[in-house]
């Protein structure tokens, strides 16, 4: 029951990153091109957008790897032990430096809502942030119980 169900979390992860990967492919070029054009007197802006999503991909996939190492561990017995806990802290870390790139583009769509007078879009631009952050506060908390749980164990090893 176990290897199925960590079986079905890596197909997960896998089909997680193909539609991430997609958008870096077609979305984010058409994105900076959007932005040059609504920005005209600005038009190095374009290369920024990039820099941030693409360097906002960087730690995404290595997130994707480590949650795939952790499922790994799973497999082998080894999810109480301190490279579990060395993979969630990296988890933690990039959902964190995801979310502060995408806050330093928060700028952009504030430019982008005075132009298109749509504060929704304000909106929009907050919920990758929020979303990593929600995952980096997820993977802190998962990180402490698993260290506090590992703790435990080793002072039973030691009283026994």
């Amino acid at each position: 029951m176990k290897q199925v169900s960590t079986l079905f979390l890596k197909i997960a992860v896998i089909l997680i990153g193909i539609p991430i990967l997609a958008l870096c492919i077609f979305l984010v070029p058409k994105l900076g091109d959007l932005a040059a054009q609504l920005l005209p007197e600005a038009a190095y802006i374009k290369y920024l957008v990039w820099i941030v999503f693409y360097a906002s991909a960087i730690p995404f996939y290595f997130a994707l790897y480590q949650a795939f190492k952790l499922l790994r561990y799973i497999d082998k017995n080894e999810a109480f032990s301190q490279i579990s806990v060395k993979a969630l802290m990296k988890i933690k870390y990039c959902a964190v430096t995801i979310s502060v790139l995408h806050v330093l583009v928060l700028p952009l769509f504030y430019l982008f809502t005075e132009i298109d007078d749509a504060p929704g879009v304000i909106f929009v631009g907050l919920l990758v942030p929020f979303a990593s952050m929600v995952i980096a506060v997820f993977a802190a908390v998962l990180q402490k119980l698993l260290q506090e749980a590992i703790d435990i164990k080793s002072e039973n090893d030691l009283t026994v």
